[in-house]
């Protein structure tokens, strides 16, 4: 095997990759020996006719797809090592020239990484966030406890309000049909919630338990059933529960109930505190980082190949399938619901993608220029902490990991050395 490298604009490359003659004509036998089942030939049985007889029935080229497959699955990566290239996205292949007795050629076009020239990335400045805890964010902590702590009053003499979380009967119908999923019995709706389409919930306002209504809304016209986007519809409704909110008074007995301090104004002070310490502070400090390394990406430049986003916003597509069928929602069903398709997903994906590869190569080209080393001793206490947080023996969860592993894991720890580097050195006004 031998290869020829191109490069090419915008951090390209093509790779043209010789096969030998003798290479590929055992590739064109394992080809023939995987498919030979599938020929049916006069005076042979089924998988036993010689690959010449078949060639000469179907032609020479019978075998050559499959054979093709095989030779490049086969020498691709050793290409790749050989080329000397840093590639960071999928081959585009095309087959140069192929034939019986002969070399197998073909070209890879690729993304190759790009190389980063910083501008400054010490002392930048950026606007410091704001850590301090106002009494909006102090009342407003507190009214969350409040909403924990509150109870449900049913009401009967009264209509329903807005805010009101209410059990309901019913039924839809367009064009004078019911329709899937527009029918349910005893089903909890809080008013005000939106969780209804168009004024759905504002019309059900005075109504009282027991009465029944109608309610006429309009379908969405980017519905994700296309029978129903866009269409007026007819919900016949009957209010069967009104119940209401009832907070808490904020005073000194509440402050005792939900906390071990005995006065509200204890209880206040410690909120502030706790909120300074546990959340402004952390947001704060994320703001800052990000603030930071959003500065120096900015002040660096590079160029990078098209193939190398898509590859990217594909990987953020294929992520958010998999955090989806964890929760029970199949990507298919998502798109159904959505009315996108996964081409248009990758479209939305691309400009945070692109933002995620210059960060990512800012950041390790900053950890180069820093010489930032890691060692095995600090990717041990990195293998523990996972170990602790998954609950297993160090030992058994790093005989998980491969070398590549281990080599993901230093590039991904110099990075963060790297952020931690930059927010020290940079000027926060």
């Amino acid at each position: 095997m031998s290869v020829q490298v191109e490069k090419l604009e915008k951090n390209m490359a093509k790779l043209t990759v010789e096969v030998s003659a003798e290479d590929f004509k055992a590739a064109i036998k394992k080809a023939f020996n995987k498919n030979k089942n599938r020929f049916a030939i006069p005076g042979f049985r089924k998988g036993k006719a010689p690959q010449a007889m078949i060639e000469k029935m179907y032609g020479e080229g019978v075998f050559y797809e499959d054979a093709a497959d095989e030779a490049i699955n086969a020498s691709y990566a050793e290409a790749m090592k050989e080329s000397g290239l840093d590639i960071v996205s999928r081959p585009e292949v095309t087959i140069e020239k192929i034939g019986k007795d002969e070399p197998f050629v073909y070209s890879a076009l690729v993304a190759v990484k790009p190389e980063v020239t910083l501008g400054q990335y010490k002392g930048v400045e950026v606007e410091k966030a704001d850590a301090s805890v106002s009494a909006e964010d102090v009342e407003a902590e507190l009214k969350k406890v409040q909403e924990q702590n509150a109870r449900l009053l049913t009401v009967e003499d009264r209509g329903v309000e807005d805010g009101d979380q209410t059990v309901i009967d019913f039924e839809g119908f367009v064009d004078g049909k019911g329709f899937e999923g527009g029918k349910a019995e005893d089903y909890p709706l809080t008013i005000g919630s939106h969780s209804f389409i168009d004024t759905f919930e504002e019309q059900l306002i005075g109504k009282k338990i027991g009465e029944e209504c109608e309610v006429n809304v309009t379908f969405p016209t980017e519905y994700h059933a296309a029978d129903l986007a866009g269409k007026p519809a007819t919900f016949k409704v009957t209010v069967k529960e009104i119940k209401v909110k009832e907070l808490p008074e904020l005073n000194d007995e509440f402050a005792s109930e939900v906390s071990e301090f005995d006065t509200l104004d204890e209880y206040k002070k410690d909120v502030e505190k706790k909120l300074v310490a546990e959340k402004k502070e952390i947001e704060a400090n994320s703001k800052n980082e990000d603030a930071v390394v959003a500065k120096v990406v900015e002040n660096a430049t590079m160029e990078i190949p098209d193939k190398m986003i898509d590859a990217q916003a594909e990987n953020m597509v294929q992520d958010m399938a998999r955090r989806m069928q964890s929760q029970g929602l199949s990507l298919d069903m998502y798109l159904k619901y959505t009315g996108m398709t996964v081409e248009q997903m990758k479209e939305q994906a691309r400009p945070d993608a692109e933002k995620r590869i210059r960060t990512r190569l800012v950041l390790e080209a900053v950890a180069q220029a820093e010489n930032i080393q890691i060692s095995d001793e600090k990717v041990d206490e990195e293998v523990a902490k996972m170990a602790e947080a998954y609950k297993m023996e160090v030992d058994k969860l790093k005989s998980y990991m491969s070398e590549s592993d281990i080599k993901q894991m230093k590039e991904d720890l110099a990075v963060q050395q790297a952020v931690d580097l930059l927010v020290a050195e940079a000027k926060l006004a």
